[in-house]
């Protein structure tokens, strides 16, 4: 039994997207929000916002750093990074500070800020950072708790004052040499951050390419892109990391193939993991509500987001394996209206969703992978075009960006687009639309008039190449 005891009609754990589940129709509720970071959750404090807000200032320098191929000559001053660390944060945590104070004004709702513990059927435990527990049972509770950053058992790690993406951009200064372990699209947008204001990077990974989760082309392309602007360790094992004197030591094996395995020593004065997220079901004890977890960790819920656990849904990462800020707010939708109407419950569509990675270069890719249709002997039809292939990519002197579809071999519909180079997170959007509302492919590149000459012509070309 805690210090006290509150009854609730709706209990949310997690402030990012739940947060935004109430509505004025909630009106008369009793609603208790559970927070123990940073209200707002990962998205607006330690995720997607902040670190597009890095993206950007780095892509306008890497910007005066290619213009030279475009005959200007744009000489860098400098990079203040306090300057642009606060300008992120400054706009970042009053809004964050805001909402919370708007939700501890707003009539029937409380917030507990405190490490939640689901301990039985609707009840939850809330401890606080003065080590008071507060005992919440409720009718209905909606997990949104989130995932957290993933630490791989590597010895010495725990030992070291590493960063995750929770904390790298909010450093005092810009590091010298920032070692990165990871290769997924956290490492990917950091590393091209700190690598733009000026930072050395170097990255390790136990693969043989970066961003392994996409289609192979789309890999293989940004590795050999981000070569160019970091150091990258692939095929490598973090055997070791130590931090002497106030530098990181970190000891690799290396095993490319057709080599020997061989040891190397890296060193710089910051070590960001950057090594996946798992998600926070098993450290809530959702199962102590009768809810259940995957092989992965993640709450299993059915279509209409209710968990095996009566009055229980989940929405988020901490059910949802893509960990995609618009699946949450989407799910957040269906969460709400689900709460109001049991007796007409909506369903969520994923079918079709889009995903970006703001690195350099940038990558927008919806659907399936060509290595998946592979391997269900789908049968599919691809189509190509580099952005040097038409007018506006010939004015950006683009020699990396391409664009590329795969379209269904007896059906002509689009199964998945995948595009790298500048803009690729807006142009997939026009493939995201086309597969939702199943437009074929050769009726999207020919039954509308593409702007010319606008980037928009790689997709229009792409889709006629596998038109054929």
């Amino acid at each position: 039994m805690g210090d006290a005891t509150t009854d609730l009609d709706l209990l949310i754990i997690g402030s990012g997207s739940g947060n935004s589940i109430l509505t004025d129709e909630h009106a008369g509720w009793r609603v208790g929000i559970v927070e123990r970071g940073t209200f707002g959750g990962t998205c607006l404090n330690v995720g997607c916002i902040p670190s597009k807000m890095l993206v950007l200032p780095a892509g306008r320098v890497t910007e005066a750093r290619e213009a030279a191929r475009l005959g200007v000559d744009l000489r860098l001053d400098g990079v203040d990074w306090p300057a642009i660390r606060d300008r992120v944060f400054g706009r970042i945590d009053p809004i964050s500070a805001g909402g919370l104070d708007w939700r501890r004004q707003q009539s029937g709702v409380t917030v507990f800020e405190g490490d939640a513990r689901c301990t039985g059927p609707h009840t939850v435990a809330v401890r606080a950072a003065d080590g008071s527990v507060t005992e919440l049972v409720s009718e209905r509770i909606v997990l949104a708790a989130g995932a957290r950053a993933s630490v791989p058992p590597v010895p010495g790690l725990s030992e070291v004052p590493f960063h995750t993406s929770d904390t790298l951009m909010r450093v005092d200064r810009l590091p010298e040499h920032l070692l990165v372990l990871g290769g997924g699209f956290i490492a990917a947008e950091m590393g091209h951050v700190f690598a733009a204001l000026g930072s050395r990077v170097s990255l390790v990974h136990r693969g043989d390419r970066l961003l392994r989760h996409e289609d192979v082309d789309v890999s293989v392309r940004f590795t050999e892109s981000f070569s160019n602007r970091a150091f990258l360790h692939l095929n490598a094992e973090v055997r070791s990391v130590a931090h002497v004197d106030g530098e990181f030591v970190v000891e690799v094996e290396r095993d490319d193939p057709g080599r020997e395995p061989a040891l190397e020593v890296l060193t710089g004065d910051a070590l960001l993991v950057a090594t996946g997220r798992v998600p926070n079901g098993g450290q809530l004890n959702v199962t102590a509500l009768g809810a259940r977890l995957d092989a992965g960790g993640y709450v299993v819920t059915d279509d209409t987001l209710r968990t095996d656990a009566p009055g229980v849904w989940a929405l988020g990462d901490i059910r949802n394996r893509l960990q995609l800020k618009h699946l949450a707010n989407q799910e957040a939708r269906v969460v709400s209206h689900n709460l109001l109407h049991p007796d007409r419950p909506a369903r969520i569509d994923q079918r079709v969703v889009p995903h970006a990675v703001f690195s350099h270069p940038e990558v927008g890719s919806v659907g399936e992978r060509e290595v998946d249709l592979r391997a269900r002997r789908h049968p599919y039809r691809v189509g190509r075009c580099d952005y040097a292939g038409v007018a506006y990519g010939w004015a950006l002197e683009d020699t990396t960006g391409f664009a590329k579809v795969l379209v269904c071999a007896e059906t002509g519909l689009l199964l998945g687009g995948h595009v790298v180079g500048p803009q690729a997170a807006t142009l997939v959007q026009q493939l995201v639309q086309a597969m939702q509302f199943g437009i074929p492919a050769e009726r999207l590149a020919r039954e509308q008039i593409w702007c010319h000459p606008a980037l928009g012509e790689v997709l229009e070309n792409a889709l006629l190449d596998a038109a054929g």
